[in-house]
C-alpha cells in the first residue's frame, strides 16, 4: 500500500484544500495519472498517482489539509482491469439501523373525568403532572389552574397574508483562493496610503487603427489585435519616464525597476488571478497579445503555475469587459500602482470649439502615495492618455 501525501505547492504554502477527486474510490489508477486537484492560495494543481493500482480515498473533497499529509492510498497490490473491462468498484454495505421503538405505556397524567370537564371549560390542556396517583390529574388540580387572559381588541383588523415568494438561502465554505484574495485585498487597503486619479481617453484614432490593420495582424501572428496591448506598450513607455509607479516599499527602502513585469487581471471561474506578463517593455504587440492568451488561457483552466502569477511591478485590469464604466481598483500590494481600464461609451465631447460624439474611456490609477505624489500620478495616467489617442508613438516610441 503506497501513501498520497499532498505534494509541496510554494515556498510559503503550509496547506491547501481538496478541491475534487477525479478518480473515485475504488478505481484503477495508472502510473501518473491524475487522481485529484489541490487548491491553494495561488494556483489550483494536480496530484498524479504514484504507482498503478486501486485508489482508496482518505480525506473527501473541500476538506483543509496541511502539506506532508496523506489523502489516499494506492493498493499497487490490486490486479488491473482486462482490456475492455470495466474498473473495480467498490460496492458500499448499507449499515443496519436501529428500527424505531414506539412507545406503548400510557401516559400517568390523564385527567379524571370531572377534571377534564374543568379543563375544557378553562380552555386548558392536560399537559402537567397532577397530584393524584402516578401523576393522575385530580378535580382539585384542576380548579387550581388559571384559565387564560383573552384580550379584547378594540377594533376588528382583518389579517392580510402576502406571498412574499421563495426565501431560500444557502452557505458555501470560502475556497482556500478565495480567502487568500479577501486576505490580500485587506492587506493592501491597510497597509497602503491608496488614492485615485482619473482621465479619460478618445479611444477614435486607437479604434480606427485596430479596424483597419486586425484582419492583417491575426493573419500574420495568428492572434487578436485587442486593446489590452496598446495600453500594455503605453504604460511600458509611461513607467520610464515615471520609475516611481513602478516601484516598490521593501521594508525603509523604495525598490526600483528598470524592468516592466506587468500584471494582467484575468476573471476565472475560481476568482481573480494576475498572471504576469515579464519584461512587457521589450515585446511587441503581438508578442504581448500571445502572451496575455497563454496565461490567460492557463488561468481559466486550472493550469496557472505560482510562478506565473510572482513579481509583478505593475498591474492592469479591465473592468470594461463587464460594462463598468468608473471604478478604484485595489492595489495588487506590494505593487505602488494599477491602471483601471473601463467600458467605451459615445459621449459628446468639445474638440476645435465644437461638440461630436467620440468614443471615450474612462481609466483610473490607483497609487500608494507614499511612494508616488500628485504630480508623478496624474502626469502618468496623462501620458498614457495621450499614447493612446496617438497610437503611431507608440510604434514609433516616442
Amino acid at each position: 500500500m503506497i501513501d498520497l501525501k499532498v505534494p509541496q505547492v510554494g515556498e510559503s504554502i503550509t496547506e491547501v484544500t481538496i478541491a475534487n477527486w477525479l478518480k473515485k474510490d475504488g478505481d484503477y489508477c495508472k502510473m501518473d495519472e491524475p487522481v485529484c486537484e489541490i487548491e491553494s492560495d495561488k494556483a489550483t494543481v494536480e496530484v498524479a498517482a504514484a504507482a498503478p493500482g486501486v485508489l482508496k480515498i482518505k480525506v473527501a473533497a473541500g476538506t483543509t489539509i496541511e502539506i506532508g499529509k496523506v489523502i489516499a492510498h494506492i493498493d499497487e497490490t490490486a490486479p488491473a482491469p482486462a482490456a475492455g473491462a470495466s474498473a473495480p468498484v467498490v460496492q458500499s454495505v448499507a449499515k443496519p439501523t436501529a428500527s424505531a421503538v414506539s412507545s406503548t405505556s400510557q401516559d400517568k397524567n390523564f385527567p379524571s373525568p370531572a377534571a377534564k370537564k374543568i379543563l375544557d371549560e378553562k380552555g386548558l390542556v392536560a399537559d402537567f403532572a397532577g397530584s393524584g396517583k402516578d401523576g393522575r390529574i385530580t378535580k382539585e388540580d384542576a380548579l387550581k389552574m388559571s384559565a387564560p387572559v383573552k384580550v379584547a381588541a378594540s377594533s376588528k383588523v382583518e389579517s392580510i397574508v402576502f406571498n412574499a415568494g421563495a426565501r431560500d438561502k444557502r452557505r458555501e465554505k470560502m475556497t482556500t483562493l478565495r480567502k487568500a484574495i479577501a486576505k490580500r485585498l485587506l492587506e493592501a487597503k491597510h497597509a497602503t496610503a491608496m488614492l485615485t486619479t482619473f482621465n479619460e481617453i478618445d479611444m477614435s484614432a486607437l479604434m480606427e487603427l485596430r479596424k483597419k490593420y486586425k484582419e492583417a495582424f491575426k493573419e500574420k501572428h495568428n492572434v487578436n489585435l485587442g486593446f489590452m496591448s496598446f495600453f500594455t506598450k503605453a504604460c511600458c513607455m509611461a513607467l520610464k519616464n515615471y520609475p516611481a509607479v513602478n516601484a516598490q516599499i521593501d521594508g525603509e527602502e523604495i525598490v526600483y525597476h528598470d524592468y516592466c513585469d506587468v500584471g494582467v487581471a484575468v476573471s476565472t471561474p475560481k476568482g481573480l488571478m494576475v498572471p504576469v506578463v515579464r519584461n512587457a517593455e521589450s515585446m511587441s504587440l503581438a508578442d504581448i497579445e500571445k502572451s496575455i492568451l497563454n496565461l490567460a488561457t492557463k488561468a481559466r483552466d486550472g493550469k496557472i503555475s505560482i510562478d506565473d502569477m510572482s513579481g509583478g511591478t505593475f498591474t492592469i485590469t479591465n473592468g470594461g469587459v463587464f460594462g463598468s464604466m468608473l471604478s478604484t481598483p485595489i492595489l495588487n500590494h506590494p505593487q505602488v500602482a494599477i491602471l483601471g481600464m473601463h467600458n467605451i461609451v459615445e459621449r459628446p465631447v468639445a474638440v476645435n470649439g465644437q461638440v461630436v460624439i467620440r468614443p471615450i474611456m474612462m481609466v483610473a490609477l490607483s497609487y500608494d502615495h507614499r511612494v508616488i505624489d500628485g504630480r508623478e500620478s496624474v502626469s502618468f495616467l496623462k501620458t498614457v492618455k495621450e499614447l493612446i489617442e496617438d497610437p503611431s508613438r507608440l510604434l514609433l516610441e516616442v
